[in-house]
């Protein structure tokens, strides 16, 4: 069997792998752009795949495609939904503008797949013939890369989203339960790397559940922008080759196929022209990513050590941290968080660059959009379920340190401040850092507390609430006296 066959498109004749289900302009684009080896993420395939299925619905329901034509497309096109021909999509990631290239693979695929289902010959049918169904004519009908590439981007994106929700409300569920797991543990709390006042181990956690969720609310939040679709718009907004009806229809069937909640843009030449909500949810994925960063580092720090650094927790033994250091163990986990993490803040600058991009009519810069925000997304998620796995869930506390940091930290003296005021409470602080002595030792030395006042006031553990104070000024005016 020879290796190639030969179709013409409109730039003449060129060969096509036999036995491939796409034609010639994807060829052509596969000699064109061999940039990156990386080919469409997965769920963008599936997002043109419901937008294909979607349109033939809606060409059918409208009397615009043949019924026999529409249900084979239909039924092409489910196939690519459910990802048998993903071998068959085989464009660079980093291709022509607008994602045209992209876009006739999926059409080529659907059209030879279409007419094989037509002639009852799946697998010996003639490829790149199209007798029954053609790549432009039939499964395009009414279309334009520039509606439908950005309508599969969308798609794809609110697709990949919902494999993120679960990993981060996992991920805040493990944080909160450590919270509550660590609440009963005093430690010392840190401003400026500096000792500060006391702070529950429990309540550090609870703070960062907080942040993810938040960070998650975020997300969905500037993903209902997503939602808003421009296809029907076809070639610059204007519908041109489009039943009054399509738009409305092809939108409709395609939220009954996808599960989403999707509406038809106001305007179609803004759904067009403006990639915003890409920029708004790329955007909200880097803050994710700065706010997984702060924690990854704060427990990198607080696992520090076993014996020169803070050593307040410790983190899951996962691989040996060292060639040569035998015993070493490092925090891979929080190391590969914040990685990860500069990636999607990496790819956020591209985004914003190609959203910023567009001229009249169209921005052609959406290929790279739809790469870097499903790979932002995709290495998020599967980044934070090995964090909440082999990270977060395995924590352990050291409470024996974390006890003495809350009792040795110089920021006791600031319960003192509503006792003896601002000034007396510093002079206690310079001579506790200059003779190693307790802030408890010094002010008991000093009288400036009873036993009772002491054991009360300078309780690591009530300074980690909201207090009023014990008859402060009444018993400030007496130490000013007593001076």
């Amino acid at each position: 069997m020879p290796k190639t066959r030969r179709e013409k498109d409109s730039l003449g004749f060129v060969e096509v792998p036999a036995r491939a289900y796409y034609g010639a302009q994807t060829a052509r684009a596969v000699a064109n752009y061999p940039i990156s080896g990386m080919r469409a993420h997965p769920l963008l395939i599936r997002a043109i795949g419901m937008v294909k299925r979607a349109a033939s619905e809606a060409n059918k329901k409208l009397g615009l495609v043949e019924a026999h034509r529409a249900d084979a497309i239909s039924k092409a096109a489910q196939e690519v939904i459910d990802g048998k021909w993903d071998d068959e999509f085989v464009v660079d990631v980093f291709q022509a503008g607008a994602g045209v290239s992209f876009h006739m693979n999926a059409n080529e695929v659907i059209a030879n797949r279409a007419n094989e289902i037509m002639s009852g010959k799946t697998g010996g049918g003639k490829l790149g013939e199209y007798a029954h169904v053609h790549p432009n004519d039939h499964v395009n009908y009414g279309q334009s890369t520039n509606d439908v590439f950005p309508t599969a981007m969308r798609l794809g994106t609110l697709l990949a989203l919902e494999t993120l929700y679960p990993a981060l409300e996992s991920l805040a569920q493990s944080l909160e339960k450590k919270a509550k797991e660590f609440d009963g543990i005093l430690k010392s709390g840190r401003t400026h790397l500096q000792d500060a006042v006391p702070i529950r181990l429990g309540q550090e956690f609870a703070a960062y559940a907080v942040a993810i969720r938040k960070a998650r609310a975020n997300i969905a939040q500037q993903a209902e922008g997503l939602r808003e679709l421009g296809l029907g718009g076809s070639a610059v907004g204007t519908g041109i080759n489009t039943h009054p009806r399509y738009r409305a229809t092809a939108i409709a069937t395609l939220a009954k196929i996808s599960g989403q909640k999707l509406t038809p843009s106001k305007d179609m030449r803004w759904a067009m022209q403006s990639n915003a909500c890409m920029a708004d949810v790329s955007a909200a994925l880097r803050s994710l990513a700065l706010e997984v960063i702060r924690i990854s580092n704060d427990l990198r720090l607080l696992a520090s050590g076993p014996n020169t650094g803070l050593a307040e927790i410790a983190l899951p033994s996962l691989q040996p941290g060292s060639s040569i250091m035998p015993g070493k163990i490092n925090p891979v986990m929080a190391e590969l968080a914040a990685m990860v993490s500069f990636q999607v803040i990496g790819n956020d600058t591209a985004v914003a660059y190609a959203v910023q991009g567009g001229q009249l009519e169209l921005n052609v810069m959406m290929p790279t959009m739809a790469y870097n925000v499903l790979q932002s997304i995709t290495i998020l998620a599967n980044m934070l379920r090995q964090f909440d796995r082999y990270c977060i869930a395995g924590i352990t506390a050291n409470v024996a340190r974390c006890r003495i940091y809350a009792e040795s930290t110089v920021s006791l003296a600031t319960a003192l401040n509503p006792y003896i005021g601002y000034a007396k409470a510093a002079e206690i602080v310079k001579e506790s850092v200059a003779t190693g002595r307790s802030i408890v030792e010094l002010a008991r030395e000093k009288k400036l507390l009873s036993e009772k006042e002491i054991a009360e006031i300078l309780d690591p553990r009530r300074m980690t609430e909201p207090q009023f104070p014990l008859a402060a000024a009444k018993h400030r005016d007496h130490v000013k006296g007593k001076a």
